[in-house]
């Protein structure tokens, strides 16, 4: 099992509107192969900030999968409008 941790930090005043893009968001990417499960996690001292935790089968899954399918287009096109900059992603083991 790999873990992604996506931090996004998202335009001020819009975190009901992310938040309910997410939800859609956790749709499209629950189809994708070798997804297993995604949590997420509010900052308590950044209100814009959010922390993903997406476990993968392996990291391949996420890094060409995902990220070359059209489910990534249609993820990135939920919730991608309210970045305030490209999210930084990291992988453990």
């Amino acid at each position: 099992m790999i873990l992604e941790l996506a931090r996004i930090d998202i335009k001020e005043s819009t975190n009901a509107e992310f938040e309910a893009a997410l939800e859609k968001a956790k749709g499209v990417i629950s189809q994708a192969k070798g997804f297993q499960k995604i949590s997420v996690k509010k900052c308590i001292e950044q209100a814009n900030r959010y922390i993903l935790l997406i476990e993968w089968d392996t990291l391949e899954d996420h890094t060409i999968g995902f990220r070359e399918s059209e489910l990534f287009k249609e993820w990135r096109a939920l919730i991608g409008p309210f970045f305030l900059e490209p999210p930084l992603v990291q992988h453990y083991i």
